[in-house]
């Protein structure tokens, strides 16, 4: 197993389309995991979730979050990162990272249509800086 440079661990998550693993904590204790599609700002990561979701509800009452991105093929590898989420409430950059959202995950011909769809009113965008970040590959090597 080797740790992943800070270059390495950037291509490995915007490789394709993988997406990322989102953990943040219910009100009564119990972890919640949903898939989410990123895109990254130097080492920030940033997603859209609705207001009314159990995302965005756990993270107006707690930001923690863990992240997870992993290579489910032999020899394995992930980064795994722990941060606080900010919520932006500026639309015109929630309009802006949900294009390009939507690029990265649809397509450039789709991006405007994804981010006219989740750059609107009820959504949040949401900013995640590593406050600790493992990034490893070769697991099973």
């Amino acid at each position: 197993m080797e740790e992943m440079s800070r270059e390495e661990w950037h291509a490995f998550v915007l490789d394709g389309t993988r997406t990322g693993k989102l953990a943040t904590v219910r009100a009564d204790g119990w972890p919640h995991v949903k898939p989410i599609w990123f895109v990254l700002d130097g080492d920030d990561f940033l997603f859209t979730t609705s207001e009314t979701s159990v995302t965005g509800r756990t993270l107006r009452r707690d930001p923690r979050i863990s992240l997870l991105v992993d290579d489910e093929e032999p020899p394995f590898a992930y980064v795994l990162i722990e941060g606080k989420a900010a919520l932006d409430p500026d639309p015109g950059q929630l309009r802006e990272w949900a294009t390009r959202t939507g690029g990265r995950y649809m397509g450039d011909d789709r991006a405007e249509e994804f981010g006219a769809r989740n750059g609107v009113p009820g959504e949040l965008l949401v900013r995640v800086t590593p406050t600790k970040l493992l990034a490893r590959r070769g697991i099973a090597d």
